[in-house]
């Protein structure tokens, strides 16, 4: 289990890598995109291969981050059962569902994309619009998302196994990364907002603030008379 620990350990580096570095595409897909549209609005130039450059990157970061948003467990869940069971229970969960739907799903894609971006290098593809780009780069990207997101889908199989086995600490949330807000009463009382242990009255309907000016100036006043 240590090799394959350690191969999963370098899997997530990659993953991690190249998502964080692809996440960069999209700025210069927006770039691209303002750039296209000032040059066609000022000079009344233009071409589709601006436009289908666009395209290009939106799809790397997509494709490309598919394995990364894997690793970060970021995929939306549609949550009907998975969050009221015990941590245990939702690795068996998340592990039948890697191996039943994730790894036959992304095995099939590569297996059908295999020939098809073959068909398309041997061809010289391009696009059917006027000035457009050549296609296979963009079938090269579709292929390369994939065997990225089974590669790690590999590796999220031997972490879940390792730590049910005890043999690796989880290190994700059980249901999502985000932390749950807490609540200070402290900054609420400051705020003027009431706290569930002493509702609001009526007379602080009005504005909570000037009700607690106004009682701080009436004890003070009674000091002074006490």
């Amino acid at each position: 289990m240590g090799g394959l620990l350690a191969f999963s350990r370098g899997v997530d580096r990659m993953t991690t890598l190249i998502g964080r570095w692809v996440s960069w595409l999209i700025l210069v897909a927006i770039l691209v995109s303002a750039g296209n549209a000032i040059i066609r609005k000022v000079w009344s130039i233009s071409s589709n291969a601006w436009l289908e450059l666009q395209w290009y990157l939106y799809g790397a970061a997509f494709l490309l981050a598919a394995a990364y948003t894997l690793l970060e467990n970021e995929h939306i869940r549609i949550d009907i059962l998975y969050g009221g069971r015990t941590r245990r229970t939702q690795h068996w969960i998340d592990l039948i569902g890697h191996l039943l739907f994730l790894m036959p799903f992304v095995i099939l894609m590569i297996w059908l994309m295999v020939p098809w971006l073959e068909r398309s290098i041997a061809s010289g593809e391009r696009s059917m619009n006027a000035g457009g780009l050549i296609l296979w780069p963009a079938k090269a990207l579709l292929l390369a998302g994939f065997v990225l997101l089974f590669l790690q889908g590999v590796s999220e199989i031997i972490k879940k196994i390792a730590v049910m086995r005890g043999l690796t600490e989880d290190t994700q949330a059980p249901v999502s990364p985000h932390k749950v807000v807490q609540i200070d009463d402290s900054a609420l009382a400051e705020a003027g907002f009431a706290s569930p242990d002493h509702p609001i009255t009526d007379a602080m309907i009005d504005h909570p603030l000037d009700h607690n000016r106004n009682q701080t100036d009436r004890d003070r006043t009674n000091g002074d008379t006490r």
